[in-house]
C-alpha cells in the first residue's frame, strides 16, 4: 500500500514509518511547511500525525493553524481525491474525569487539547456518510518508546525517568505520584493499530490505549530498580496545575471490535526493550 505520513520526523512518526516499511508498504514523509500542502493523489492512505504536540504551548493561533486548520485542509484534499485518511487525536480531549468512552463528554483544558477536540468534533458532526473516503481518528493515550529524545520535558515518564536515571542516578517525581495513574501504551502497539486499520473498512474515532493503568510512582520505581537510581520528590509546577490529568484509562470497547492487540506493559518494555 502507498502511504503518506505527515509529521514523519516526530516521535510517533519515526516509529510508524519504520513499522510500515517493515510490513512491506511504500511510505513517503511530509514535514510541515507553511502554505505548502502535500498532494495525496498518489497515495492509498494519508496518516496525518503532524501537529504541535506540546501540551504546554500557549500560542493559541499557532496551535489552531497547525493542529486544526492544517488538518482541515488535509482532510478536504483527501476527501476530494477519495484517499483514506487516518489522523492522530489525543486522550487529553477528555480532561478531568473518569469516563473515557469515545462518546463521553469532553473537557479539554489546554490549547493543544482544544485543537484536537475541535477537529474530532468536526469529524463526528460531519459523519462518515458525508466523506468520500474513510476517516479514522485515533485518540492516543500516554505513548512511550524510542525516538522521544527530542521532546525534553514533554517526553513520557518512561523515557524521561530513564534518561534522568542513566545520567544522574536520580529520578524526579511529583509529590503524590502514587495517585497519578495513566494508561501508558508502547509506541509499537500504536503503530500496530494504525497498520491493521489500513485494511479495515470502518470510519470513526477510536481510543488507542491498553485499558489498564500504571501510576507514575510505579514507573519511577521500575526505572529506579533497572538503573540503580534514587527517587526525589518535588511539588507540581504551577503551569501544570489545572490542566494535569490525574487519571486516564482507555475504554477499548470500540477498538476491540476491529483489532486484537497483545499490549506490551511498561515493565516488559523496561525489562526487554
Amino acid at each position: 500500500m502507498r502511504i503518506l505520513v505527515t509529521g514523519y520526523k516526530g516521535f510517533i512518526g519515526q516509529n510508524l514509518v519504520n513499522h510500515l516499511i517493515k510490513k512491506g508498504h511504500t511510505v513517503e514523509g511530509y514535514d510541515f511547511i507553511q502554505s505548502v500542502l502535500p498532494d495525496p493523489s498518489d497515495f492509498d492512505t494519508v496518516i496525518h500525525l503532524g501537529a504541535i504536540s506540546s501540551t504546554t504551548e500557549t500560542d493559541v493561533e499557532k496551535i489552531l493553524d497547525q493542529n486544526y486548520e492544517f488538518s482541515m485542509r488535509m482532510l478536504t484534499m483527501c476527501d476530494h481525491k477519495g484517499v483514506n485518511f487516518q489522523y492522530s487525536s489525543s486522550a487529553s480531549v477528555y480532561g478531568p474525569g473518569n469516563d473515557f468512552s469515545e462518546n463521553a463528554k469532553c473537557l479539554p483544558k489546554s490549547p493543544y487539547a482544544w485543537s484536537k477536540y475541535l477537529f474530532d468534533r468536526f469529524v463526528t458532526l460531519a459523519g462518515p456518510k458525508n466523506f468520500n473516503c474513510l476517516v479514522q481518528g485515533f485518540r492516543y493515550f500516554n505513548v512511550y518508546g524510542d525516538f522521544e529524545e527530542h521532546k525534553g520535558d514533554q517526553a513520557s515518564p518512561v523515557s524521561k525517568f530513564s534518561k534522568q536515571a542513566k545520567e544522574n542516578k536520580e529520578i524526579t517525581l511529583f509529590e503524590n505520584s502514587d495517585q497519578y495513574k495513566r494508561d501508558f501504551i508502547w509506541v509499537g502497539d500504536v503503530c500496530d493499530v494504525h497498520e491493521k486499520f489500513l485494511t479495515i473498512d470502518q470510519s470513526g474515532i477510536f481510543n488507542v490505549g491498553t485499558g489498564t493503568t500504571t501510576s507514575f510512582q510505579e514507573v519511577g520505581e521500575l526505572v529506579a530498580e533497572k538503573y540503580g537510581a534514587k527517587i526525589k520528590y518535588i511539588p507540581m509546577p504551577t503551569n501544570l496545575k489545572g490542566q494535569y490529568q490525574e487519571y486516564t484509562c482507555a475504554d477499548l470497547t470500540q477498538l476491540n471490535k476491529f483489532v486484537n492487540i497483545n499490549y506490551k506493559t511498561v515493565k516488559e518494555y523496561l525489562q526487554n526493550g
